[in-house]
C-alpha cells in the first residue's frame, strides 16, 4: 500500500478515514444504548412504568451525533399526575432537553475554560465534525457551573457548622486574596454599572521546589465570585473546608492589599494578616513622586520599625510646599497606618510557626497577582469580554477548578454513569464484516456511505479490512 503522490491531499484523506472510524463508532454506540434500553425495559417495575412506545433521539458525542431509539414510559407521579419518562436517560444521568455525552461535556467545558464560547464551538466542530453553536457551549458551562456553585453552597453550610469533609491535614494554611475588575453586560450592567469587582481567593499549605528558581504551591484551592463580602467569605471557607481538615489548622496567614472585604477573613488571633508586598511597594511608587523621598521611605520600611516609617512619611509631607505631593504622602500614610499590623512580613515577626512537612517549604507570600491573571484575568478580562453576574460566576467556578487541578474530578462526580455489567466486562466486541453492509437493527454502513475517491484504491482496501472494535 502506498500513499498518493504529494502531501497536499493527505489532510482530505485523513478526514475521510476519521469519518469512517467515527461512523462505525456511532453505530456501536447506538447499538449499545438500544441494548441497554432493552435491559432496562425488561427489569423495570411494570406496575409503575407502562411502556407507551419508542421515540428517536440524538446524543452529541466526541465522535459525532448518535441517533438511537429508546422507550418512553408512563407513570403516575406522587402528586397523582400522569407523567412520562425515559428510564434510559435517567439511568445515564443526562437531560433529555439537550443530550450531551459525558466526554462531550468534558470537551466543551475544557474548551470554554481556554477560549471564548464562539472559538470553543468552532474548535469542537473541527474536532468532532458535528454542528454545535456557541450558545450550546455556553449552556453546558452554565449548567455545570451552577452544579459546582450548588456544591460550594452546601460546603459553605457545612463549614459554618464545622462539618467540613476535607481530609488534608495541615497545621499552617496560607491564604491570599485580591479583586479583578470585569466588564458587565445586559441587565447586570444596568444594575451594577459598567464594571464590577470579582473577588478571588486561593489557599495552599506550602510550596515544593520544581526547578532552580521555580516553586509550585501545594494543595492549592481557589474560588472566585461577584458576590458580596459575607457570601464570598462563606463560600471561600466552604471551599477550604471541603479540601482541608480545618480542625488540624492552628495558624493561618492572610495576604492581601488591605481592602475591607479581605480583612474580614481575619476572624481571630490564629489568622495573621500581611499586607501584600506588591501593593505595599506599589503604594510608594504611586503616592511619592520624589525619588529621594522614595528611597528614604523604603529604607525606613526595611527597619521594620512601623512608628519610624510613619514618622518619616509625616516629615516628608511637612517638608514639601507642593499640595499635590503632600496629598500623596498623606494618602500613603493613611494606607500604611490602616494596615500597620501587616507591614512586617509574617516570617519576620518572631512567631512560633510549626515546621513545614518534609519536602515542603513555607515561602514568602505574594503569589496573588499572578494567580488572579492565571485563574480569571487570562480568560475573562480583555478581548472585549463582557459578563452577566451569573454567567461570570459560573465560568469563574470552573476556571478555579481547572487551574487547581480539580476540574476533572468535578466533571467525573457530576457525570458518574455506569454501563451495564456486561459492557464493563467485554473488552472487545468483534463486528462481523458480513453484517456491516446490512441494516443490522439500526446499523448504518459507514464504509459505503463515506465518500472515498475512486482514485484512492489503497483507501478502499482499508474498508475491506475486517475490524475489531474495543468498547
Amino acid at each position: 500500500m502506498s500513499l498518493p503522490e504529494g502531501t497536499s491531499k493527505f489532510k482530505e484523506i485523513e478526514r475521510k478515514v476519521q469519518g469512517i472510524c467515527f461512523q462505525l463508532g456511532r453505530e456501536a454506540l447506538a447499538t449499545i444504548l438500544e441494548d441497554w434500553d432493552k435491559e432496562i425495559m425488561h427489569s423495570r417495575d411494570k406496575e409503575i412504568y407502562r411502556h407507551v412506545g419508542k421515540k428517536q433521539t440524538t446524543i452529541k458525542t466526541v465522535i459525532g451525533e448518535v441517533e438511537y431509539q429508546r422507550v418512553q414510559y408512563e407513570y403516575i407521579s406522587e402528586e397523582g399526575v400522569k407523567s412520562y419518562v425515559y428510564l434510559l436517560d435517567e439511568t445515564m444521568g443526562i437531560d433529555s432537553g439537550g443530550l450531551f455525552s459525558e466526554l462531550m461535556r468534558e470537551l466543551i467545558v475544557e474548551s470554554c475554560c481556554a477560549s471564548p464560547y464562539r472559538e470553543a464551538a468552532r474548535t469542537i466542530r473541527d474536532m468532532t465534525g458535528q454542528t454545535i453553536s456557541h450558545m450550546a457551549t455556553w449552556s453546558v458551562v452554565q449548567a455545570v457551573g451552577e452544579q459546582v456553585g450548588e456544591d460550594e453552597r452546601r460546603a459553605a453550610e457545612k463549614a459554618v457548622k464545622s462539618e467540613g469533609v476535607g481530609t488534608i491535614a495541615a497545621k499552617v494554611v496560607f491564604e491570599e486574596q485580591d479583586g479583578i475588575s470585569l466588564s458587565l453586560q445586559g441587565k447586570s450592567r444596568k444594575e451594577y454599572g459598567e464594571r464590577k469587582e470579582m473577588k478571588v481567593a486561593i489557599a495552599y499549605d506550602g510550596a515544593v521546589k520544581k526547578g532552580k528558581k521555580r516553586y509550585i504551591l501545594t494543595n492549592k484551592v481557589a474560588c472566585a465570585s461577584f458576590e458580596g463580602v459575607d457570601e464570598f467569605e462563606k463560600r471561600k471557607e466552604g471551599v477550604i473546608a471541603s479540601v482541608y481538615n480545618v480542625d488540624e489548622v492552628i495558624m493561618r496567614f492572610l495576604n492581601g492589599d488591605g481592602a475591607n472585604w479581605i480583612r474580614r477573613s481575619q476572624t481571630d488571633e490564629t489568622v495573621h494578616f500581611q499586607l501584600d508586598p506588591f501593593h505595599r511597594n506599589k503604594a510608594v511608587t504611586e503616592c511619592v513622586t520624589n525619588e529621594e523621598a522614595r528611597v528614604t521611605i523604603m529604607e525606613a520600611r526595611r527597619t521594620m520599625d512601623i512608628d519610624l516609617l510613619l514618622h518619616v512619611i509625616e516629615v516628608e509631607a511637612a517638608s514639601t510646599d507642593d499640595e499635590k505631593e503632600r496629598e500623596g504622602y498623606l494618602k500613603l500614610y493613611s494606607y500604611y497606618n490602616n494596615n500597620r499590623d501587616g507591614l512586617v512580613p509574617y516570617y519576620r515577626r518572631g512567631l512560633d510557626i510549626p515546621e513545614p512537612p518534609e519536602g515542603k517549604e513555607y515561602r514568602r507570600m505574594g503569589a496573588m497577582e499572578s494567580n488572579v491573571y492565571t485563574l480569571i484575568g487570562n480568560r475573562m478580562k480583555g478581548g472585549r469580554a463582557n459578563w452577566s453576574i451569573d454567567g461570570g460566576n459560573n465560568l469563574a467556578r470552573l476556571l478555579c477548578r481547572k487551574h487547581t487541578g480539580r476540574l476533572r474530578g468535578v466533571l467525573d462526580s457530576l457525570s458518574a454513569v455506569a454501563l451495564p455489567e456486561r459492557y464493563a466486562e467485554e473488552v472487545a466486541v468483534e463486528m462481523s464484516a458480513a453484517k456491516s453492509p446490512q441494516r443490522e437493527g439500526k446499523g448504518y454502513d459507514g464504509f459505503h456511505q463515506a465518500m472515498i475517491p475512486s482514485t484512492q484504491k489503497w483507501l478502499k482496501s482499508i474498508a475491506a479490512i475486517k475490524p475489531v472494535y474495543s468498547i
